[in-house]
């Protein structure tokens, strides 16, 4: 992969990824919002929003295959210049988006409580907690539509439109946040209200653009698919799943091992975690420009174009990985001080802050390359690589204690879990077989 300072791919990239990266940016500030403002409340609101605000990330989370089996189909169907097929794939997301929606709903409502308990919430904050539980989880199937409508905008190679969307709802929920949680005096039940108001005019918004205003622009026919039809999509999210639990298995253990080290110890993971995955959101972008673009061009047949566009995406991950290193690195003596002033806390921070600034580069091939095995669809390779990256890492985890590595081994587990990763995504690419078995199973 021969650096060049100017490439025909970048305006395209850039296209999709700026515009993308507002929108994944912009969803986790319904939750900054909310916490804002909820925090005036007092700590057990606070807690209770904390508590739930654990249960909706993962229950949601095994859907992400809405967004992410969505957009390499609808855009391989783009490049075939089949519209139709590209129409029947944003159907069959939405009906499964409703679907799942409505069933999580129903689980969500029904076993609340057993569900807080479990999360350890004592009698004290069950009542604000499953107040906000109930309420919010009304938005559950409006959450994925949003989901499924990213994939579909996505696949037609529009990233523009979620993010105006996206950027719409949630100054709907800033808005209505005040109001109804001070001004109404509802309290944490207006935090609630507010988000899912704003959630279902985010997903109403979708769902008119995507079947009125630009059905003829995008070819979208408003035909209810065949339940049976479906079965492809339930096979992504049963890949996805098993990539994204063993993912997030890997990070809880984390965070367990950090606590048993020490109070402090868990305190400063913490604060380096957060940062780690806020600097990892600003590569995830470059990763969905790489599901939208190999995916067209493979649809069209020019495996040269999304073997091209693919060395591209990979020089522009690790760039931005390494100035995002070095800028962290930098920002060394200052950045502990936005989180904490516990001086024994930013002490243990600035013992593990080589490990982020110096994981930047790595992250950003690794979640560049996340990116064109979704957009040549081999989620199933993905969950098995995912799988044998978690278990090493567990292995090293694992040992931390026992060997008294101290918070620094927790963070060495970290690592082994994206090297890894780097080893089981690059082989494949490095050999040539990955976009070449793409282009030969069209």
């Amino acid at each position: 992969m021969k650096a060049a300072l100017t490439s025909p791919h970048d305006r395209p990239i850039l296209d999709l990824a700026v515009p993308a990266l507002a929108g994944l940016a912009a969803d986790p500030l319904v939750s900054l919002v909310d916490t804002a403002f909820v925090g005036q409340l007092g700590p057990i609101p606070l807690a209770a929003l904390g508590i739930n605000a654990s249960i909706f990330s993962m229950t949601f989370v095994i859907f992400n295959f809405l967004a992410y089996g969505t957009t390499p189909r609808v855009g391989r169907a783009i490049g075939t210049g089949d519209r139709e097929e590209a129409s029947r794939v944003v159907m069959r997301a939405i009906l499964l988006a409703i679907l799942s929606g409505a069933v999580a709903l129903l689980l969500l409502q029904v076993f609340a409580e057993p569900i807080l308990r479990l999360m350890g919430a004592d009698d004290g904050l069950l009542g604000p907690a499953l107040t906000y539980l109930r309420i919010r989880a009304c938005a559950g199937p409006a959450v994925l539509l949003i989901t499924a409508s990213h994939g579909a905008f996505r696949g037609y190679q529009d990233t523009r439109t979620p993010m105006k969307v996206t950027i719409g709802f949630n100054i709907i929920n800033a808005t209505l946040d005040p109001i109804l949680i001070f001004g109404f005096d509802w309290g944490l039940a207006g935090a609630a209200t507010a988000t899912v108001a704003a959630q279902w005019i985010g997903a109403l918004t979708f769902l008119v653009l995507l079947l009125h205003r630009r059905r003829e622009e995008l070819g979208i026919r408003p035909l209810v698919p065949k339940l049976r039809s479906l079965g492809a999509f339930l096979t992504i999210g049963r890949d996805l799943f098993i990539r994204t639990s063993a993912l997030v298995g890997t990070m809880t253990l984390a965070t367990a091992i950090a606590t048993r080290i020490g109070t402090t110890a868990v305190a400063a993971h913490q604060v380096a975690a957060q940062l780690w995955l806020f600097l990892a959101l600003l590569v995830d972008a470059l990763a969905v420009s790489g599901q939208a673009l190999v995916s067209k061009h493979l649809g069209a047949g020019d495996e040269d174009a999304a073997r091209s566009v693919s060395n591209r995406l990979l020089q522009w991950g690790l760039g931005v990985g390494i100035l995002l290193g070095v800028a962290f690195y930098g920002l060394q003596p200052v950045l502990p001080d936005f989180f904490t002033d516990d001086a024994a806390t930013i002490a243990a921070v600035l013992t593990i802050f080589p490990f982020v600034a110096v994981l930047q580069p790595l992250n950003g091939l690794v979640f560049v390359w996340d990116g064109l095995y979704m957009g040549v669809e081999a989620f199933s390779y993905l969950a098995k690589a995912m799988l044998l990256s978690a278990g090493a890492a567990a292995a090293v985890l694992l040992l931390t204690i026992p060997m008294n590595w101290g918070l620094a081994g927790v963070w060495w587990g970290i690592t082994t879990l994206m090297g890894v990763r780097l080893l089981t995504l690059a082989v494949p690419y490095a050999r040539g077989t990955l976009l070449s078995a793409a282009a030969d199973s069209d």
